[in-house]
């Protein structure tokens, strides 16, 4: 067995394909393909698996997140049309002479504990159009990095997600003790970060946890969306699906939570939330050097 092959785990029934990232001894850490799960195992309960083959949860993951993305490609899409209409028809009207407007969508930065799946998040706010500037940073070292980052990026949306579990080597554990999670913590001292540079909920979104991380103590601790309600395992794109809804719904409107909720990949027992403005805004004359301010041109 090699670094990077595909393994499912014997005592598990093969329910989730991994990849190998790591081999000490006779054990491997392994890390999900599509859920946000970091695990080890013996190598002897490890079985490789063909890159086509995919497990039964893997492909109800895969239908769900397909239906997800292309729920906010529609999303996405109808806002542009709601924008031109609301121009056109209230007293922002354009004259003749003004053909165009622009759009500024939310600013999302993105800290990951996983280079993997930051990639895949990056991949898909790029395909979104919405502006996100991404880090690959170990989830005890999230708070240092957001104090030296957040006043440069200046954000609309902050993304704080990575590895987490409940741990139960024990066999007793306490969910609502910090103690009995591997990063509930480090998301916690992140998100107060976060909270102390920008105290107003609207003014800063904060999207926060991981696979079944203490929901609560991430919401008290001033997050806007966090995971785990159901302390379950999420999908890699749930945490890049609600930033991407906040980040296109539009500042005079508040994100649809049960529309949110719902259609993410992992459902309301793997993210919940508050009510929560959106960060989208529309802008006219259409202007001519877009790339400064990293918005999107779009016709009336």
């Amino acid at each position: 067995m090699n670094l990077g092959d595909l393994v499912v785990r014997k005592s598990y029934g093969g329910d989730l394909t991994f990849r190998v990232d790591h081999i000490v001894q006779d054990r491997a850490v392994i890390k999900g393909t599509d859920f946000r799960l970091l695990a080890d195992s013996p190598l002897n309960d490890l079985v490789q698996v063909p890159p086509t083959r995919i497990t039964e949860r893997g492909q109800q993951a895969q239908i769900k997140a397909n239906e997800s993305l292309t729920q906010l490609r529609k999303d996405r899409q109808e806002q542009s049309q709601r924008s031109g209409s609301a121009l056109s028809e209230g007293a922002w009207a354009p004259s003749p002479k003004e053909a165009a407007y622009f759009e500024v969508p939310g600013k999302v930065l993105h800290l990951d504990g996983d280079p993997a799946y930051l990639n895949k998040s990056l991949s898909l706010y790029e395909q979104l159009r919405i502006p996100a500037e991404g880090h690959h940073v170990h989830e005890s070292a999230m708070a240092d990095t957001l104090y030296r980052l957040l006043p440069r990026v200046r954000p609309d949306i902050v993304v704080i997600t990575g590895h987490d579990g409940v741990l139960k080597q024990q066999h007793t554990y306490d969910l609502h003790s910090l103690s009995s999670y591997k990063n509930s913590q480090n998301f916690v001292a992140a998100i107060r970060v976060a909270r102390d540079y920008e105290r107003n909920f609207d003014a800063l979104t904060i999207v926060a946890g991981a696979c079944q991380s203490h929901f609560e103590a991430l919401l008290g601790a001033g997050a806007n969306f966090a995971s785990s309600p159901g302390r379950i395992l999420i999908h890699s794109l749930d945490p890049v699906y609600v930033a991407a809804k906040s980040s296109f719904t539009p500042i005079r409107d508040t994100v649809n939570l049960s529309d949110v909720l719902n259609n993410t990949i992992s459902g309301n027992q793997g993210i919940g939330g508050i009510e929560t403005r959106g960060s989208f805004r529309i802008g006219m004359p259409r202007l001519q050097n877009l790339s400064a301010l990293k918005v999107t041109p779009s016709a009336i």
